[in-house]
C-alpha cells in the first residue's frame, strides 16, 4: 500500500510539473519565429524547462531530458523511502529520506554544473585568444571557430567539434552558432558567440579589438570571483555541516527501540517534519549569503 501511495504521489508531482517543463506554446512560437525569418536570439525570461536543460548541459548531461531526469529522481526517492521504512521503521524519517533522495540528483547536477562553470571560467579567455589568432591570420570566422575543435582548450573541444560537423553539413553559420550555444550553455560563451554572429552579419574591422577587450575583462572577472569564493567557502562548509549534523544524531537515536517508538507518534513526526523544514530554510539562507550570484543566459 505504501508503495502504491508513493507511486501515485510521484505521478502527481510529475503531472504538476509537466506544464512548466513542456510548455505547449514553446514549439509553436519557435516555429513561427523561424518561418517569419527572425534569426535574432531570444532575450525572454527562460522557462523552468529551459533552465533545467541548461543545467544538465552545463553538468555534461546534455543528452538527458528534464522529463527523464525527474522520473529517475522520483524512482530513487521512492526506493530510498522504502528502504528507510524497512530498516528504521519511522514513517516521518522515511519520508524525509525519500524527499532528500528526490533532491539528491538535482544537488549533484547543480554542484557538477557549478564546478564545470568555475573551471571553464578560466578557459574562455584562451578561447578568445585562439579566435583572435585565427582572425588575424586571415581565416574566415567559421574556420576560426572550427579550429577550436583541434587547437582550443580540451574542455571545450567536443562542443566545437560538433559545430565543425554541423557547419560542414549545413553551411549555415547562424544555425550552427545556435547549436553551439545550446551545447555550451554558458553565459560567457553566449557573449563570445553573439559577438562573432554580429561580426559575421554586420562586418567591421574592430573585431580583434573587441575580442581582446573581452578577454581582458574575462580574466579580471575570473580572478575576482576566485578570490571572493575562496574567502566565502567557510560559510558554505558551515552551512553543510550545520544541516547534516542534526540528522546524523537523529539516525543514531533511532537505533534505540524506545526512541523509534517515540518518533512514530504524531508529536515525533511533527518534530521530524518541522526539523526538515527548518533545516532546508536555514541551509538555503546560508547558501544565499555564502555564494556569488550566477550569471544568467540572456542570449539564447
Amino acid at each position: 500500500m505504501s508503495l502504491l501511495l508513493g507511486l501515485l504521489l510521484g505521478a502527481g508531482m510529475l503531472l504538476t510539473a509537466a506544464p512548466f517543463l513542456w510548455p505547449a506554446g514553446a514549439a509553436s512560437l519557435a516555429g513561427t519565429a523561424v518561418s517569419a525569418g527572425m534569426g535574432a536570439p531570444s532575450v525572454t525570461e527562460p522557462t523552468l524547462g529551459e533552465r533545467a536543460r541548461d543545467r544538465l548541459a552545463q553538468a555534461g548531461f546534455s543528452r538527458v531530458t528534464p522529463g527523464a531526469f525527474i522520473v529517475v529522481s522520483l524512482l530513487l526517492g521512492i526506493a530510498i523511502a522504502a528502504l528507510a521504512e524497512a530498516t528504521l521503521g519511522v514513517r516521518a524519517l522515511s519520508f524525509t529520506a525519500g524527499f532528500g533522495a528526490v533532491l539528491l540528483p538535482a544537488v549533484i547536477v547543480s554542484r557538477r554544473a557549478r564546478a564545470r562553470r568555475r573551471a571553464n571560467r578560466t578557459v574562455w579567455p584562451d578561447v578568445v585568444d585562439h579566435l583572435i589568432s585565427g582572425v588575424r591570420s586571415g581565416l574566415a570566422l567559421p574556420d576560426s571557430v572550427s579550429s577550436l575543435a583541434h587547437s582550443g582548450p580540451p574542455a571545450t573541444r567536443e562542443a566545437f567539434a560538433g559545430f565543425e560537423r554541423e557547419y560542414r553539413a549545413t553551411g549555415n553559420f547562424a544555425h550552427c552558432i545556435d547549436q553551439l550555444k545550446g551545447a555550451l550553455a554558458d553565459p560567457i560563451a553566449d557573449r563570445i558567440l553573439e559577438t562573432l554572429r554580429m561580426a559575421r552579419e554586420v562586418g567591421g574591422s574592430d573585431l580583434t579589438l573587441v575580442l581582446r577587450s573581452l578577454a581582458s575583462w574575462l580574466r579580471q572577472d575570473a580572478a575576482i570571483r576566485l578570490e571572493v569564493e575562496s574567502r566565502q567557502s567557510w560559510i558554505l562548509n558551515a552551512a553543510r555541516l550545520g544541516a547534516a549534523a542534526p540528522w546524523i544524531i537523529l539516525i543514531l537515536l533511532i537505533t534505540r527501540p524506545e526512541a523509534a517508538l517515540a518518533y512514530n507518534t504524531p508529536t515525533g513526526m511533527a518534530v521530524i517534519l518541522g526539523g526538515l523544514v527548518v533545516s532546508v530554510l536555514a541551509y538555503r539562507i546560508m547558501i544565499a549569503f555564502g555564494r556569488l550570484p550566477e550569471e544568467r543566459r540572456w542570449f539564447r
